[in-house]
């Protein structure tokens, strides 16, 4: 049988595109913040360690995690990181992402308050002035939930709206009397001379921490490079439990800015590591908790924070963990 030019032609172009072996699968990665900030240790000490296995990542700064899911969803870029409620808020918008990695099984944030303020609990809160990112973010969601466990509202406590920055600065001026934080500006203000009591979220409401997130269009078409990026990550994770001292010098490393601070850098992981990481009894890490999931999503309807709820399956998948 003879085959024409334009025959041959027409196969080779169908065939899908080879890379050479050994070849590595450039990725790009959107971060919610800058990529050098600590809370992105376990993603960075990956990319040193090699852990990416046949990809070849880069990290972008979007611009805060429903940006990012954005992002992600329309096909921008094949992965990104945010909070774990952040699929629940795009997913009711019709953006098409879904979670398929938790960086840990506790809460992302604490309520860091000034110890001269003499704040001995949560109920103790009211009146006072607390200062959170925004009032369109997970922290600030966060403590209103905290707030419904005791019977109060956010009209019970002086709620400010500062940015990331602000919080930190009016802590530590005295402007703000707590603060809705997480690890690295706790430690910040602890290092400027304020003595700080932390309250653990986890006890009273199920926020979450960091997730890995992708598109429904690339987890079907590129499962490959969803994989290797949540085994990496997840790996790393692991490490900054096992040994902070470890993963300190090799994100340190990585992001060479932080030379110096090497010590606050590891009192940072350290707090990650023993405050955020663990998983919860029962769920291993990365995997998500439908029932944690339907409790976030229920409360966030009864405070129409949401005003659609999405079917729980398509807000993660727990297919690439483990």
């Amino acid at each position: 049988m003879k085959i024409s030019r334009r025959t041959l032609l027409g196969a080779t172009l169908a065939l899908p595109a080879l890379r050479p072996a050994g070849a590595q699968e450039a990725v790009t990665y959107l971060l919610p913040a800058p990529p050098f900030l600590p809370a992105f240790a376990p993603h960075q000490i990956a990319l040193k360690r090699g852990y990416y296995e046949g990809l070849n990542v880069t990290f972008q700064m979007g611009q805060g995690g429903a940006n990012v899911a954005t992002q992600v969803g329309t096909g921008n870029v094949p992965l990104g990181g945010a909070v774990g409620d952040t699929t629940m808020i795009v997913r009711a918008n019709g953006v098409p992402v879904r979670a398929v990695a938790l960086l840990g099984g506790r809460s992302l944030f604490h309520i860091a308050a000034r110890k001269a303020a003499g704040i001995g609990g949560i109920p103790a809160l009211r009146g006072k002035r607390v200062g959170v990112i925004g009032f369109q973010d997970s922290g600030f969601y966060a403590l209103l939930g905290v707030l419904a466990a005791h019977g109060m509202r956010r009209t019970d406590l002086q709620v400010q709206a500062v940015g990331p920055a602000g919080v930190m600065q009016l802590m530590i001026a005295g402007s703000l009397d707590a603060i809705v934080s997480v690890p690295e500006w706790t430690d910040a203000i602890q290092s400027a001379n304020v003595e700080v009591d932390s309250f653990d979220m986890n006890e009273f409401f199920p926020a979450m921490a960091q997730v890995v997130m992708s598109s429904d269009t690339t987890i079907q078409r590129r499962p490959a490079v969803v994989r290797a990026f949540v085994r990496g990550v997840l790996r790393a994770v692991q490490d900054c439990m096992d040994d902070p001292a470890a993963a300190t010098r090799d994100y340190v490393a990585q992001v060479p800015q932080h030379q110096g601070k090497e010590a606050a850098i590891e009192r940072i992981i350290r707090r990650y590591a023993t405050e955020v990481y663990p998983s919860q009894q029962g769920v291993p890490l990365g995997r998500f908790d439908p029932a944690r999931m339907q409790t976030v999503q229920r409360f966030y309807l009864d405070n129409e924070i949401v005003r659609t709820a999405v079917p729980v399956d398509q807000l993660f998948t727990n297919a690439f963990v483990g």
